[in-house]
This record gives C-alpha cells, sequence and structure tokens, in this order.
C-alpha cells in the first residue's frame, strides 16, 4: 500500500495531467495525419523500447535508470537530417513515438513488476517535448541553417538547448520530489523547493550530462551517416548498461545487509519493532529538509538504520530501547561501542562517526548526528505511550538548549505536521 505522505500531489498530478494530454495529442495527430519518414520513427521508437527494457531496475532510487532509452528519445527530438537529407517529423510526432516505444516497453516491464513509475514516465515525456519544440519548429523552417550553418555555431546552438533541456528535466525532478512530501489534503507548508533543485542541479554532472551529450552525438551521427549510425553509437552504451545492473546488483546486497544489521537489535529484543526503519525514514525527511545532499543523505539513512547497534554490547536491555532516557554518559557509551560496530562491518566511514558521535553535545556534532540524535530520541519519547507526538517534540524543544540543534527540533516538527505527527515510514 502506497504511505499516505507519498501519495501524489496537486503539482504531480498536473505534471501527470500535462504528459497524459500531450500523448493523446501527439498519437491523435500522428494516426490522423500519418507518419513521416516511418523508417526512422521505426528505428527510434525501438531503440527507446530497447533502452526501457534494459533499463537497471536494481536501482529504484536512481535519476535515470534507463539511459539508453533517454538519449534515444533525445536524439529523436533532435534529428533534423539523416545521411545528409532533411527529416519531416514534427513535435507530435516525436511526442508520439516515445509514448509508443514507453507503452510497448511497459507491457513485459508490469509483468515483471518493475516498470517505471508515472511520475518518471511524465517527466521523461515533458522534458523530450521541451527539446523538441525547441528545436524542430526552427530547423524544418529552416532558420537553424540560415542563423547557424553546419559549423560551430550549430554545436554551439545545440550545447545550449542541451543545457536548457537538462535545466527543464531538473526543474521538473525536483517538482515531482517535493510534491511527494506533502500527503493529500494536508494544510502544512510543503518541503523548501531549493533542496530539491539544488540536489538534482548537482547531479546534471553525472548521468545527466552524459545522457545528454549521447543524444546530441547520436542526432550528430544519424544526421552524416544515416541510421547505420545508430548502432554503432548504441551498442557500446547498451553493453555497458547491462554491466551496470551488475553492479546494481552488489549495491542493493549492501544496502540490504545494512537492514538486515539494523534489525539485529529489533530480533534481540532491544529495541521495538520497526523503530531503526521509523528513524531511518524520518532522519531522511529532516536531512532533506535542511538542505542535504544526496550523498549526505545517504550517509545519514545509513546512520540511522544503525544508530542502535551498540545495545547489542549490553547485558541487561534498555527497557523499550529507549536511549534517550539514559544518562549521558552511558548514552555516549552506547554510541562509541555502535561506532566500533558499524567500522568491523566495513561500512563507509563516515557512517560510523556518525553513530559515535550522536550522544555528544549538539555543538560538537557534526549535523547529520544532530539529525539521529533528536528523531531518535523523538522516537523514544513516543513509545509505549511515553508521551506522544506532541509531548515528545515539547520536551525536544526543552532540551534545545544542549542536547538538541533548535533548527533539527524545528524542521522535525515541519516534517512531522506533514506527516499528520506520526512517524514516517521508510520508502
Amino acid at each position: 500500500m502506497t504511505p499516505r505522505w507519498a501519495r501524489p500531489g496537486p503539482a504531480a498530478l498536473g505534471v501527470r495531467g500535462a504528459a497524459l494530454v500531450l500523448a493523446a495529442a501527439g498519437l491523435a495527430h500522428t494516426l490522423w495525419r500519418g507518419v513521416h519518414d516511418p523508417g526512422h520513427a521505426l528505428a527510434f521508437g525501438a531503440l527507446v523500447t530497447i533502452g526501457e527494457l534494459a533499463r537497471w531496475g536494481a536501482l529504484q532510487g536512481e535519476r535515470e535508470p534507463a539511459p539508453l532509452g533517454a538519449a534515444g528519445a533525445l536524439a529523436y527530438a533532435l534529428l533534423g537530417r539523416s545521411g545528409g537529407e532533411p527529416t519531416s517529423q514534427g513535435v507530435l510526432q516525436v511526442v508520439a513515438v516515445l509514448a509508443a516505444a514507453q507503452l510497448v516497453a511497459s507491457v513485459p516491464q508490469l509483468a515483471r513488476g518493475d516498470g517505471p513509475g508515472a511520475d518518471q514516465v511524465a517527466r521523461r515525456l515533458l522534458t523530450v517535448t521541451f527539446a523538441a519544440v525547441c528545436f524542430q519548429p526552427l530547423y524544418n523552417a529552416g532558420l537553424c541553417e540560415r542563423w547557424f550553418g553546419d559549423g560551430p555555431y550549430y554545436a554551439a546552438f545545440l550545447l545550449l538547448l542541451l543545457g536548457l533541456t537538462a535545466l527543464c528535466d531538473a526543474v521538473l525532478a525536483a517538482l515531482l520530489l517535493r510534491a511527494r512530501t506533502l500527503p493529500r489534503g494536508s494544510r502544512a507548508a510543503p518541503a523548501p523547493y531549493g533542496p530539491f533543485l539544488r540536489d538534482e542541479l548537482r547531479a546534471l554532472t553525472g548521468i545527466g550530462s552524459a545522457v545528454c551529450a549521447t543524444g546530441a552525438v547520436m542526432a550528430l551521427g544519424v544526421a552524416a551517416a544515416g541510421l547505420w549510425a545508430l548502432p554503432v553509437l548504441c551498442v557500446p552504451l547498451l553493453l555497458t548498461q547491462l554491466s551496470f545492473r551488475r553492479f546494481a546488483a552488489v549495491r542493493t546486497t549492501y544496502r540490504q545487509t545494512i537492514a538486515s544489521l539494523a534489525r539485529s537489535t529489533e530480533i534481540a529484543g532491544y529495541t521495538p519493532h520497526g523503530h531503526a526503519r521509523r528513524v531511518a525514514g524520518l532522519c531522511t525527511a529532516v536531512g532533506r529538509e535542511m538542505g542535504l545532499t544526496g550523498p549526505e543523505l545517504t550517509v545519514l539513512e545509513y546512520a540511522a538504520l544503525m544508530h542502535d547497534i551498540g545495545q547489542l554490547s549490553l547485558v541487561d536491555p534498555v527497557p523499550d530501547g529507549a536511549t534517550a532516557l539514559l544518562p549521558a554518559a552511558e548514552q555516549r557509551r552506547i554510541a562509541l561501542l555502535g561506532g566500533a560496530v558499524v567500522r568491523q562491518t566495513g561500512v563507509d566511514a563516515r557512517v560510523a562517526v556518525v553513530v559515535e558521535r550522536q550522544a555528544d553535545p549538539y555543538r560538537e556534532q557534526p549535523l547529520s548526528a544532530r539529525i539521529v540524535r533528536a528523531v531518535n530520541a523523538y522516537d523514544d519519547l513516543c513509545g509505549e505511550g511515553l508521551s506522544g507526538p506532541l509531548g515528545a517534540l515539547e520536551q525536544l524543544r526543552l532540551g534545545t538548549g544542549h542536547d538538541y540543534q533548535p533548527q533539527v527540533v524545528e524542521s522535525l516538527a515541519r516534517v512531522l505536521a506533514r506527516g499528520g505527527l506520526t512517524p514516517v515510514p521508510l520508502g
């Protein structure tokens, strides 16, 4: 079941609706007017379909799990010539080919249960439409040749267009991520848009720029050599994409190992069921609220999952695993023991530092440790009816002089307000 806090909000529904209208208009227009250059439409449609079928589904959180499909769609949007001869596909035909390829690829994906989400499909369609709208009318009207020719100015125009397309994709991705933080019907203020956009813009130097560059190279290659350039350019990328799935499997196993280690305290009876997952989910939301980047959020999530692992060294379990109620010296001892255990597991050393420092006074802690300490205390105080959500937040505010950073507590309060003052499940 989809958690209440993850249901699509008005912004996500608007993006999906716009993509649906575009897809319907493109398919209807193409069916009514016929397909121009059917060989090219078939070739690029097959390329997008193969790219979607070869997506690395093991990394569900990746920004671009199907780079070959994204590059092929972008190349078709920027295609003006093929083998030196002009092509005649328009914006709506580009939209129709992409929509048809997504529909064909979705059948086996849905059968396997690992198809792309609606937000991802809508974002892809809108981004490619943006590129096609910026390029196709100018090229088909002959303005590109008149203004830029075939030399360096044309290449500079494509680079500018690719930059604008990447920026459009980042804006849409940040908007959709932000929409997931606010439950439908909630009157609370949504999460700040800035941290989401900054994170997406930072990611443009990675897979985003590679996809844009590959799409442009494909379009230029087909313009010079015809459709024979597609297999020459795509086979190496496809092999790389398939090889990456092995890395994806290793990374997934790594995450599962950390989750299993986190559950060891629950299985041994030291912490309540689901405590580590609740703390990790809330920590990730608070970290995003405070502007942490993607890698920093990953370290924070791992540290939150393993923050109680030091309790395994205790002879007598803490009642309900509530370390926030222990004396400060005992909290520090458990934290240091937990950090030592984390270092032995081979997990990133930054995770061990957060676990070790979670019980220090907040002025001496890194930001991730401050978040883990505050969120862990909140969940401990809520457990077994000790205080309840509002009472737990009030106790955290009373401790902001020494134990908890005020900005972290207020960010936690805003996250909880959006979720109805209930612990946020780990997505």
